[in-house]
């Protein structure tokens, strides 16, 4: 079958993908070797797929449903399957391979390959009506946090989001309008970083078409960009899901201190920290967006932010 990668990933890894990146020039050939390694026979790619890996829905030698995920290096799926190993599918898709599979996993051009078992990639939780989403989403993040194996290598909240700021920094200077919430986001994250909670694996990128639906559990998580840091992190970026339908509330600020509040209580985090969380990340997204031309988004971001 052809392994054409989908619109929305070239789109994504043309916004990010550094000068001279041939990654997805190579995808068609590296997911064929990756199939014929595993004895795996491929039904077709997952559309439209995520944001920075091809998703083909496969069936092992048995017949066993599954999924096989490549992504380019610089999206860490090492590190993805590190944590995933450590969840252990309690809370998250579980690995049908632990161990890449012979050095041809770790090389295949130059892209992660992970055998996932096989969700409803159609449904995620936010199919379901806000409330109900907003509520399972959050029962499995908590699944999500446990104490981060002895030794880890996964990378720090404080790591992350240093990279990050230095970003804000320069889309700041560049972009005047944008300053004044830049500094109060990075006074935030000073504050935050100053006196932490205990660290806690964190899912990284949680949102709700994060979660989908599967048979050996109602709501699984996939797709995570693992960090160690506090667990408002990890929430913050769930209090802006569905952004554009809180920007075009006449109420959407109050409905958001609200939603602070009500997730903040439900998973016992403190709400001023999951305030100041809420605030950096969606600073960081919208300078972000803007810096790669994606202004719509970049608008209803620093909006959002504004209300915070």
């Amino acid at each position: 079958m052809a392994f054409e990668a989908p619109r929305r990933l070239v789109r994504a890894l043309g916004e990010t993908a550094p000068g001279g990146d041939d990654w997805l020039a190579r995808l068609p050939e590296a997911a064929e070797r990756a199939v014929a390694l595993r004895g795996l026979s491929a039904e077709r790619v997952q559309v439209p797929g995520g944001r920075s890996s091809l998703v083909v829905l496969v069936r092992e030698a048995d017949g066993t449903p599954a999924v096989l995920k490549l992504a380019p290096r610089r999206a860490r799926p090492e590190s993805e399957r590190a944590a995933l190993a450590h969840w252990g599918g309690l809370g998250a898709v579980q690995l049908r391979d632990e161990a890449a599979v012979g050095e041809g996993a770790a090389g295949e051009g130059g892209e992660g390959v992970l055998l996932l078992e096989r969700l409803h990639p159609d449904v995620s939780v936010r199919s379901l009506p806000e409330a109900k989403a907003l509520l399972e989403a959050a029962g499995a993040l908590r699944r999500l946090w446990v104490e981060p194996p002895d030794g880890h290598l996964f990378e720090t909240v404080a790591e992350r989001t240093g990279r990050q700021a230095e970003a804000m920094r320069a889309g700041a200077a560049a972009d005047p309008e944008v300053a004044p919430l830049v500094d109060a986001a990075l006074g935030a994250r000073e504050e935050l970083l100053a006196g932490p909670p205990p660290a806690r694996l964190l899912h990284g990128t949680f949102r709700q078409s994060k979660v989908l639906a599967g048979d050996r559990m109602p709501w699984l998580a996939v797709g995570p960009d693992p960090v160690v840091g506090e667990s408002a992190f990890d929430l913050a970026r769930l209090v802006r899901d569905r952004v554009e339908d809180l920007i075009a509330q006449p109420s959407g600020a109050s409905t958001t201190r609200r939603r602070v509040k009500r997730l903040a209580e439900s998973l016992e985090v403190d709400q001023e920290r999951l305030r100041g969380w809420t605030l950096f990340r969606a600073v960081e997204s919208g300078v972000r967006a803007r810096r790669v031309g994606r202004e719509k988004d970049a608008e209803l971001l620093l909006e959002f932010a504004g209300w915070l």
